[in-house]
């Protein structure tokens, strides 16, 4: 089963070459890449299915033994955030699909759009695979280098700016990183993340707190950990709703990934918890209060994302397996609802023409089904019982309970008084967009359901995010309430859920699967 491990990078690489060759060609672009991500799904469900049995799964790219050659490793963790992310994407590409049609593709041209995305898809699954420091550099240049184009789709005044600056911070994490890979390597002859296991150990402590500090700048700045996370806001909701979605669903994960990886593997004992505790408690509180302050559902959904990052480097702060077991479960539900909100954000801005608050309302009743798709994520992000958002939190409570630190105790509040703001923030947003009167600039149900039979759009674009119209995509609705149900089923499989993120967590802490994976006969 080996051989598997490398194909969620090489599926979409080589679906990202054929849909070049088929510019010009949209619905065989479209074919080629759902059927690569759908192989995707089914391959990262497989990985998952035997790291869990068999232990960790290790492919030599290209014949080459480790250290000297690139080793992808699929662990538990590395196969669940394929499987959550494989499955987001394919959701959100066929959002895309369903907006570009609607639209007629100007909001997103197809012939650049397919392969960039798969693109963007390769450098995840790269980046959670990779076996090395430098090949999870790779990954997140990918990654980031396919970003860059689909925040610009367009080339619209607002999405070039916002890129402008998202391409800076991205470069200045880049260097960051790059600056911590040479002296790492210059440290310890190596960038092999199980061969670091034992070489970092022989370090003197201060060497490997300076290393450690270096490579949890950079990461933090990827995540958009406070105070790093100013770029975000601005960035993230000039993009076309799809490309928005995807975003907050996943890019920042890989950062938070790259911090549970490298914070476990290369650098136990907790020397960093005490600052991770912090940065946790001020992500939360400040990224929540930026969410209530704002006047429009993409900025605030973008400060949401920023205030719960908080929840992750909580657990991952508290350094024990329960507290690292509820980070990797709040990962796997963040990804899931983030994304569904985004896209429902989109559906509302179709609907209403603008995702500013003071200019819509009456959704409820115009569109019962869309107050759906957006209420039953809403709750779950504020962690309201029994969803997985409830789980999550109760999860990082209890771990840090057993803590018994005042940190802890610090962080418990902080967490308490974030999910009530956020509950305040997402009833804000249902007050305002779904139940008061409707606005007097919306679409009218009648004008905008005779447009939508004869044109497919209704009115002129107000908000950036596509035409709007009374009678919303099928195939924008179907995915968006797949996730839906995606975010439920995350609850009725807690339990397993969180038995696995245990073992994943376990593992971590241990260390030695991992090792012995790579090295089966010790590290040289």
């Amino acid at each position: 089963m080996t051989y598997l491990v490398a194909l969620p990078v090489v599926m979409p690489l080589l679906g990202a070459a054929v849909t070049l060759l088929l510019l010009g060609r949209p619905h065989a672009q479209r074919w080629v890449s759902l059927t690569v991500l759908t192989a995707t799904v089914a391959v990262s469900a497989t990985l998952l299915v035997q790291s869990s049995l068999h232990g960790p799964l290790v492919v030599e790219v290209g014949g080459w033994v480790a250290p000297l050659g690139i080793v992808l490793v699929a662990d538990q963790l590395a196969a669940l955030m394929l499987v959550v992310s494989a499955a987001v994407t394919l959701c959100v590409l066929v959002y895309s699909i369903g907006q570009g049609m609607a639209d007629g593709h100007e909001e997103t041209p197809l012939s650049v759009y397919h392969p960039t995305y798969l693109v963007l898809t390769a450098g995840v699954c790269n980046a959670f695979l990779s076996g090395d420091l430098f090949n999870l550099y790779v990954g997140f240049e990918i990654l980031l280098v396919a970003s860059y184009v689909l925040l610009t789709l367009g080339s619209t005044e607002n999405r070039i700016r916002a890129g402008t600056t998202y391409v800076v911070v991205s470069l200045l994490s880049s260097v960051i990183f790059l600056i911590a890979i040479g002296l790492v390597y210059a440290s310890t002859g190596t960038l092999n993340l199980a061969q670091l296991v034992e070489r970092l150990d022989t370090l003197p402590d201060d060497l490997r707190l300076v290393l450690q500090g270096m490579l949890l700048l950079a990461f933090g700045i990827k995540a958009a950990v406070f105070p790093l996370s100013a770029w975000l806001p601005d960035s993230y909701p000039t993009a076309p709703a799809p490309v928005t979605a995807v975003f907050a669903g996943l890019l920042t994960k890989v950062g938070v990934y790259a911090i549970i990886r490298t914070e476990t593997l290369l650098f136990p004992g907790g020397r960093t918890a005490t600052l991770l505790l912090v940065t946790a408690v001020l992500t939360m509180v400040v990224g929540i209060l930026g969410a209530v302050a704002q006047s429009d559902i993409k900025r605030l959904l973008s400060f949401t994302l920023i205030s719960h990052i908080g929840y992750m480097l909580f657990g991952v702060g508290l350094t024990s397996s329960l507290g690292l077991s509820a980070a990797i479960f709040y990962v796997v539900h963040h990804i899931t609802i983030q994304t569904t909100l985004f896209l429902a954000a989109g559906l509302v801005e179709r609907r209403g023409g603008s995702t500013a608050l003071d200019r819509l309302g009456g959704l409820a009743r115009l569109s019962p089904l869309l107050a759906v798709l957006f209420f039953v994520p809403a709750l779950n992000l504020a962690g309201i019982p029994p969803f997985s958002g409830f789980l999550g939190k109760l999860g990082l409570i209890q771990a840090a309970v057993d803590d018994g630190g005042v940190l802890a105790w610090i962080l418990v509040a902080g967490g308490l008084v974030t999910s009530l703001l956020t509950l305040y923030a997402i009833a804000r947003v249902w007050n305002l967009a779904f139940w008061r009167t409707p606005h007097a600039d919306m679409p009218a149900d009648d004008d905008a359901a005779q447009a939508a039979r004869t044109e497919g759009a209704v009115q002129p674009d107000r908000g950036g995010g596509g035409r709007t119209g009374a009678v919303l995509p099928g195939l924008m609705i179907a995915p968006t309430l797949a996730l839906v149900v995606l975010g439920l089923a995350l609850t009725a499989v807690a339990g397993p859920l969180f038995d696995l993120s245990t073992d994943a967590a376990d593992d971590l802490l241990r260390r030695t699967p991992y090792v012995d994976a790579v090295f089966p006969g010790g590290a040289p």
